[in-house]
C-alpha cells in the first residue's frame, strides 16, 4: 500500500484530494520562487511566499500525519524565517539547498501520484547551509 492509499484509508477522500491539489500547485511553484530570490526586486515577495508555502505544507502534512514531510517542511520553514528576518539576499549554497529541497518535494509529489511509499529524505538536505551572504 502506498502513501495515497494510506491517506485514503485514514482520511476523508475530499480532504486528501484537496491536499494533493494544493500540494501539487505549491510544489510546481517552488522552483520559480526560489530562483526569484536572486532578483533584488523580487526577494522580499519570494521569501514571504516560500515561507507561506512551507508553512502550509507543514500544517497540512502534520494534520494528515505525513511525518517526514511535516518535519522537513518545519526545518525549511525555520531556515526561511532566519533568511526572511536577517538577510536581504541569498547566497549560492542556500539557493542550491533550496532547489534540492524543491526536488525532494517534487519526488514526493510523484510518490503520491504513483501511490508509492514516500521516498526517504536525502541526508544532505538535513544539513542547514551557511545562510550568511558574502
Amino acid at each position: 500500500m502506498g502513501i495515497r492509499s494510506d491517506l485514503d484509508s485514514n482520511f476523508d477522500y475530499e480532504i486528501v484530494d484537496e491536499f494533493l491539489d494544493h500540494y501539487s500547485i505549491m510544489v510546481d511553484s517552488m522552483e520559480v520562487m526560489i530562483l526569484d530570490l536572486t532578483k533584488p526586486n523580487m526577494f522580499e515577495q519570494s521569501i514571504n511566499e516560500l515561507f507561506r508555502v512551507f508553512h502550509n505544507i507543514k500544517s497540512a502534512s502534520g494534520y494528515l500525519k505525513i511525518t517526514p514531510m511535516a518535519k522537513l517542511a518545519t526545518f525549511v520553514e525555520e531556515a526561511l524565517e532566519e533568511i526572511r528576518t536577517n538577510h536581504t539576499k541569498i547566497n549560492e549554497e542556500t539557493l542550491n539547498w533550496l532547489l534540492s529541497i524543491s526536488d525532494m518535494f517534487a519526488i514526493w509529489k510523484d510518490d503520491f501520484k504513483s501511490d508509492n511509499e514516500l521516498t526517504r529524505i536525502k541526508y544532505y538536505l538535513l544539513k542547514l547551509p551557511d545562510l550568511e551572504t558574502p
